[in-house]
């Protein structure tokens, strides 16, 4: 099954071969992804380099925070890509967005404000979770709306911290 998988504006063609590999562009893979004990944490071993990350579905795409850093992953079914193209199908890049935290942790610092102006890949808050500090940025350029948090307060998984309209 090959796969669309855009990360950061790039896009990634992306093949599940079998159970252990996976072809990405013309590089063949062997991996090992497992979630750990019914958790959004996943530990993945690529060509025996072992990771780390979280992994939970978002309001659209899927939010991945990985050596702490979050990454916005949408990820396509080429097929169904090929048709929502030949349809004329296209993505909004408005309306507005619910940041939401991908793991339980303590808000170390929100770096913006309500109302302020922000640019995709701008830090919005700084959570901390199992003795790591996770940076979490902006989907998109627009403006900040609500803010539900602040520094030094506990925060659940997927508990909403903030909008972007």
């Amino acid at each position: 099954m090959k796969y669309i998988t855009t990360i950061d504006d790039k896009e990634f063609e992306i093949e599940i071969v079998d159970e252990h590999h996976v072809r990405i562009g013309e590089r063949l893979l062997q991996v090992d992804f497992e979630s750990v004990n019914g958790q959004p944490v996943f530990s993945l071993i690529l060509d025996g380099n072992s990771h780390e990350g979280f992994v939970y579905q978002g309001e659209e795409d899927w939010e991945v925070l990985l050596r702490g850093q979050q990454y916005q992953v949408k990820i396509e079914e080429e097929r169904e890509r090929r048709l929502r193209a030949a349809a004329g199908g296209g993505i909004a890049e408005g309306g507005e967005f619910h940041l939401k935290s991908p793991m339980p942790g303590l808000v170390v610092n929100v770096a913006v404000e309500e109302g302020q102006a922000i640019k995709k890949g701008q830090v919005m808050i700084i959570l901390e979770s199992m003795k790591m500090q996770n940076e979490l940025k902006a989907p998109r350029d627009g403006t900040v709306g609500r803010i539900r948090v602040k520094a030094g307060e506990t925060v659940e998984q997927k508990q909403t911290l903030l909008s972007v309209h």
